[in-house]
């Protein structure tokens, strides 16, 4: 069962007769006897995990269970991601070494201990995420490729994957779930980017009668792509429409036909309806699949993920499909967006609260947060119990839904003031604004949530817990330079070439800096723009999860340039931290 953190504490709070924050085996039993019986009128709990074709039972440990876990790792996942690598990554001569992975996959999960891999990939997905210049290329000792995953571990949270269970030591043990987790993740991201009206204005085709362009904006990539496949499969005159990416295409008919719409009519090798002719439903789905393959697009699945409707990797499919041939109208004029362009702000706020694992993934800062439910969750991470759930609309009634939605909102808002260890300021923020979407002070609740986050781990590492002020954050970047090189505020312009924060990142961990990479006098914004690049590469390379863009540091956003520096004191305070405690053990020892 796929579940948000608070609906699991919910239930061990619920079933914990004893009180200690763990389950027995009676306890268990109990919970296990209640979801099973609210599940027997659809699919049944023993379905729901009985071995399936093509799925691999892996085992594993767990800190909250002795007899440890299992996971599962389905065949052709991992065939279809060894696949897009070997193909994308193939040119890349930092990757010739590793490449090509098997046609298995098997041994992708060795090639990527170095980091190196896991690193090019995320810049596919999303280009100069990660500067190349701090990915250590040579001389890979188990220290230096401990690094790289680390970079490539914080980059990813950096674009939105979530990597709350996930650290460096999971790829460099090649833990396969977690591995092809992290791989799902970076891959989808990818694929699902441009799919925009920004990027394809001749999605106002998809348009229904009564809505306009807002209402477009306000769908999700996923809700996008279905729509293009039935305004397809409606092109092509036929009756068949599809809801989903698992059931609806399972029998290749709708695939067959969006194959024959979207191909290039002057393709050398035309793209015919023959599948629909084949009687059985694997080698209708083989069929299919050698028709895609003649427009470059055979990717992602196999006739068994087509008739067993693996969900994930069709949406893979039909993402690559629409990226390579949209087949929509190409003079189609550029959308004025006006203000609905998702800007580097919003951007930011977003990966950040992905990357925490908040249900449900928010594709729109405004659209997803209009119903509470990720703010709660948010609050949650900041300081645990501050939420009271049993007064949380979780679902909503059809008739009474704006209702409930906007009761949670003006829940949340109260919250803020009660975070003990960072004051949230809310000063003229409502409920309303944010069930209404109002950018300007939905933004506002959203940067005090993400400063109380970064805050509240600092606070946690003091000695004292006491709460912490922006004023300690910049007294403590003044004490890692030189007296001349001290800035008055976040907004200092002295910070705009990323040097102060580069010789911040090597006060931390020495070695770090390659000074050679540093331009020193940077007399124009792509240098000022190299040297931020390359310091935000190093920063998530020794630990820190930095969120802020380089343009950021360029053009001295305070807010940002606070999360940037906090950031690093975490990072600095923890290793302290660490140190102490070994200190400690070591003396208790003797």
């Amino acid at each position: 069962m796929d579940l948000p953190q608070y609906e699991i504490r919910e239930l061990i709070k619920k079933y914990d007769k004893g009180k200690d924050g763990t389950l027995d085996m009676v306890e268990f039993k109990a919970l296990y006897a209640h979801e099973k019986s609210k599940r027997d009128a659809g699919v049944t709990f023993k379905k729901a995990v009985s071995p399936r074709q093509g799925v691999e039972t892996l085992g594993g440990t767990s800190y909250a269970s002795s007899e440890g876990t299992t996971h599962t790792v389905k065949d052709g996942e991992q065939k279809a991601f060894a696949e897009w690598i070997n193909r994308h990554l193939k040119n890349d001569p930092d990757c010739h070494r590793h490449l090509p992975l098997d046609d298995e996959g098997s041994d992708m999960y060795v090639k990527m201990k170095d980091g190196i891999l896991v690193c090019k990939l995320i810049n596919h997905s999303v280009p100069d995420t990660i500067d190349e210049r701090a990915i250590n290329k040579t001389n890979l000792s188990l220290y230096r490729r401990h690094e790289n995953l680390t970079l490539a571990v914080n980059s990813a949270s950096s674009i939105g994957c979530t990597t709350v269970n996930i650290g460096p030591e999971d790829l460099d043990c090649c833990k396969v779930h977690l591995v092809l987790g992290l791989l799902w993740q970076i891959i989808r991201i990818g694929l699902l980017s441009d799919i925009n009206l920004a990027h394809h204005p001749g999605l106002v085709a998809l348009l229904r009668e009564g809505e306009t362009i807002e209402d477009l904006i306000r769908l999700s990539p996923e809700q996008i792509l279905l729509r293009w496949v039935n305004y397809h499969l409606e092109n092509a005159g036929v009756d068949r429409r599809i809801s989903n990416f698992s059931e609806d295409i399972s029998d290749s008919e709708a695939y067959t036909y969006l194959l024959h719409q979207i191909a290039p009519a002057d393709a050398e090798n035309k793209v015919t309806l023959h599948p629909l002719s084949v009687c059985d439903s694997e080698e209708r789905a083989e069929a299919m699949l050698q028709e895609a393959g003649k427009i470059g697009c055979r990717s992602f699945i196999g006739p068994k993920d087509v008739v067993m409707g693996n969900q994930k990797l069709n949406l893979a499919f039909v993402a690559n499909l629409f990226n390579n041939y949209p087949a929509l109208d190409k003079s189609a004029k550029e959308v004025d967006m006006g203000d609905q362009m998702e800007t580097r702000e919003e951007k930011t706020y977003r990966n950040w609260m992905n990357s925490l694992g908040v249900s449900p993934f928010v594709h729109n800062l405004y659209v997803d947060l209009c119903d509470g439910l990720v703010i709660f969750q948010l609050y949650d991470y900041i300081q645990e119990d501050l939420v009271d759930w049993e007064k949380v609309h979780k679902k909503f009634d059809k008739l009474k839904i704006n209702f409930q939605k906007l009761e949670n909102c003006n829940y949340a808002v109260k919250l803020g003031p009660l975070v003990k260890l960072v004051k949230v300021m809310l000063v003229g923020i409502d409920g309303k604004n944010i069930h209404d979407g109002n950018k300007t002070l939905t933004l506002g609740l959203v940067w005090q949530l993400m400063r109380a986050y970064t805050l509240a781990i600092l606070s946690k590492l003091k000695d004292d817990k006491r709460p912490i002020q922006d004023t300690e954050i910049m007294e403590w970047v003044n004490s890692k330079v030189k007296k001349e090189e001290r800035i008055s505020s976040f907004s200092d312009p002295a910070l705009s070439d990323g040097v102060i924060v580069t010789k911040v990142i090597e006060s931390i961990k020495e070695d770090i800096v390659n000074w050679d990479n540093v331009n020193m006098n940077t007399g124009n914004k792509d240098e000022r723009l190299a040297n931020a690049r390359y310091a935000i590469g190093l920063a998530r390379k020794i630990g820190a999860g930095v969120y802020a863009l380089p343009e950021d540091i360029v053009e001295c956003k305070p807010k940002m340039l606070l999360t940037v520096f906090a950031c690093l004191m975490v990072r600095d305070m923890s290793a302290r931290n660490i140190v102490q405690s070994q200190q400690a053990n070591n003396g208790a020892k003797d």
